[in-house]
C-alpha cells in the first residue's frame, strides 16, 4: 500500500517548502541509466468501454502539424561529423524522442485545465500524481513494440527520474535527499502497477476509479470518495482507459518521434457531465 509512504515522503517535502517550488520540465538529455522500469511495465490488455467520451483515435500528429518535433538533416561535412559524433545512432535517436516524449507528459500535467476539470489543487501531490498517472500511459504503450519499446521507455523513465530529482534539489533539499528519492522511486512503482493490475480485464469494474481514488485524489485514503468526488475520479478513469486506447492506435513512429498529444482536457470537460 503506498498511502503510508505518501505520508512519509509528503511530510518531509512539506517541511522542505517543496509543494509550491517543485515545477518539472527540465530537458534531461544526458542521463545515466540506473534504474529499469521494464519488469514491471504491463502487458496488453482487452479494453473496457467507456461512455460520454468519443470513440477512441490516433493522437498521432498530422504531417503539417505546428507541434511536431523533426529530427535535424544536415548535409555535406556536418553530416559527416555529426555522424562521427553517434549524433545518428540509434541510442541518441531514442534519447532525443524520449526528451520529446517526456515534454508532451509535462506539457499535459502542467496545463491549469487537467486541474480545473478534475478539481484538483495544484500541489506537489497533485501533479506528481498526474505525472505518474500519464508516464505510465506511455510506457505501457510503448512495450507493446516488444524490446526496442522498452529500450525506450527505459530513456523516458530515466529522464523523468532525473527530473524530478533536480527540481528537488534545486527547490533546496540536500540533505536526506537519497532517501526522499527513494519514497518517491517505491510511490512510482507502487502507482504503476496499481494501473496495470487495474487495467486488465479480469479487473473489478470499479478498480481503474478505486486506484485513481488512492493515488491521486485522497489523501489517507481511509474514506471512501463521496457522490460528488466520485464522478470526478469516474471523469478521470475514463479519460485514463480513452488515453489507454488511443495511445494503442498510435503508430510506432508518433511514439518514437514524440509527435502525438494528448487528447484534449477539453473533450473531458465537455462530457464529465454527462
Amino acid at each position: 500500500m503506498m498511502l503510508p509512504r505518501w505520508s512519509r515522503a509528503i511530510a518531509n517535502l512539506s517541511r522542505a517548502g517543496l509543494q509550491s517550488n517543485l515545477k518539472y520540465g527540465n530537458d534531461c538529455s544526458n542521463v545515466v541509466l540506473h534504474r529499469s522500469y521494464a519488469k514491471v511495465a504491463a502487458a496488453d490488455s482487452v479494453q473496457k468501454g467507456f461512455p460520454n467520451q468519443p470513440s477512441p483515435c490516433s493522437l498521432a500528429l498530422a504531417a503539417d502539424s505546428p507541434l511536431r518535433v523533426e529530427e535535424p538533416k544536415y548535409e555535406g561535412i556536418k553530416h559527416t561529423i555529426f555522424k562521427l559524433l553517434l549524433f545518428y545512432s540509434k541510442q541518441s535517436q531514442s534519447i532525443r524522442g524520449a526528451n520529446v516524449v517526456y515534454k508532451r507528459i509535462i506539457s499535459q500535467v502542467e496545463k491549469p485545465l487537467i486541474y480545473e476539470v478534475f478539481n484538483l489543487e495544484k500541489t506537489f501531490k497533485t501533479t506528481f500524481s498526474l505525472l505518474v498517472l500519464h508516464m505510465w500511459l506511455c510506457l505501457r504503450r510503448l512495450k507493446q513494440e516488444g524490446k526496442e519499446g522498452v529500450e525506450l521507455g527505459q530513456f523516458l523513465y530515466e529522464i523523468y527520474n532525473h527530473d524530478v530529482e533536480m527540481r528537488v534539489s534545486k527547490a533546496g533539499v540536500n540533505l536526506l535527499l537519497h532517501r526522499w528519492m527513494k519514497d518517491l522511486e517505491k510511490i512510482f512503482y507502487g502507482n504503476i502497477v496499481a494501473y496495470d493490475s487495474a487495467i486488465l480485464p479480469e479487473a473489478k469494474q470499479n478498480e481503474l476509479s478505486n486506484v485513481i481514488w488512492r493515488n491521486i485524489f485522497s489523501d489517507d485514503g481511509s474514506s471512501p470518495p463521496n457522490d460528488a468526488a466520485s464522478q470526478t475520479v469516474q471523469a478521470m478513469a475514463r479519460y485514463a482507459r480513452r488515453e489507454v486506447s488511443c495511445l494503442s492506435l498510435t503508430d510506432k513512429e508518433a511514439m518514437f518521434s514524440g509527435n502525438f498529444t494528448f487528447t484534449s482536457l477539453e473533450t473531458e470537460k465537455n462530457s464529465k457531465g454527462c
